[in-house]
C-alpha cells in the first residue's frame, strides 16, 4: 500500500510538470529574490506648521528634500514678522536658518532631509549689483547641487525673490558669493523639483538698477 502511494506521488510530480511546461512556465530549483518592496514615504507633515509650530514667529515656507525630490515644508521662524517686513535680507537670513537646521522629529518621521549645512551666512549685495541681489558667504557654484537647489526654490517663492524688494517672489533669485564674481540668476523649474542634484538653471542677471 505504501509502495502505491509513492509511485502515485511520483506521478502526481511529474504531471505537475508537464502542465507547467504545456503553459509556458519553466520551472527552477533556485530561489528568486525580488528584493525588497520599495519604500515609501508620506512626505508630508501633520499640521499646519512644523519647526517652532505653536510658538509665534514668522511663518515661512521652505523647499527640503524627500524622496529624492524637494518638497515644500511650512514652518516658523523666531524672526518677528514686523522686523521681516519689506527687508529680504532678514528673510533670506531665516529662510537660511531654517534649511540649515536639523529636520524635527516629525519631519524626519515624514521622510524630511536638508542638505544645506552651516556655516553659511546671506547678505546684501553689493554697489553694482543688480537690485534685490542676495550675496552668500559661499560661492553658489561652490554648495552641493541639492543645496543649491534647496536654497534657490526657498528663496525665490519668497520674499526673498527677483521681485524683491517689494514684491512676493517668483521663480528665480539673483545670488551672488564673497568673491568678485558677478551674480546671476537662478531658476527654480519643476524639473528642478523632481532631481534637486542636477545642475541648477542660471544666467546672467539682468541689466538694472544697482544695489545701493
Amino acid at each position: 500500500m505504501r509502495r502505491r502511494g509513492t509511485g502515485r506521488g511520483a506521478g502526481l510530480l511529474v504531471l505537475g510538470a508537464v502542465l507547467l511546461a504545456g503553459c509556458g512556465i519553466r520551472t527552477t530549483s533556485v530561489p528568486v529574490d525580488a528584493g525588497a518592496a520599495p519604500s515609501r514615504v508620506p512626505c508630508s507633515v501633520p499640521g499646519a506648521f512644523s519647526g517652532t509650530a505653536g510658538q509665534g514667529g514668522l511663518p515661512l515656507r521652505v523647499y527640503l528634500l524627500c524622496g529624492a525630490q524637494l518638497e515644500p515644508v511650512e514652518r516658523r521662524s523666531p524672526l518677528p514678522e514686523e522686523k521681516a517686513a519689506g527687508d529680504p535680507v532678514r528673510t533670506a537670513s531665516a529662510l537660511l536658518a531654517l534649511l540649515a537646521g536639523e529636520p524635527s522629529e516629525e519631519e524626519r518621521r515624514a521622510g524630511f532631509g536638508t542638505a544645506v549645512k552651516g556655516p553659511l551666512t546671506v547678505g546684501a549685495g553689493r554697489k553694482g549689483d543688480p537690485a534685490g541681489t542676495l550675496r552668500l558667504s559661499r560661492q553658489p557654484e561652490d554648495l552641493p547641487p541639492t543645496a543649491l537647489a534647496q536654497i534657490v526654490c526657498t528663496f525665490a517663492e519668497s520674499a526673498a525673490g527677483e521681485s524683491a524688494p517689494g514684491g512676493s517672489g517668483g521663480d528665480s533669485v539673483v545670488l551672488g558669493g564673497p568673491g568678485p564674481y558677478q551674480p546671476r540668476r537662478y531658476s527654480c523649474t519643476g524639473e528642478l523639483k523632481e532631481r534637486p542634484e542636477s545642475a541648477v538653471p542660471s544666467a546672467p542677471a539682468a541689466d538694472g538698477a544697482s544695489a545701493s
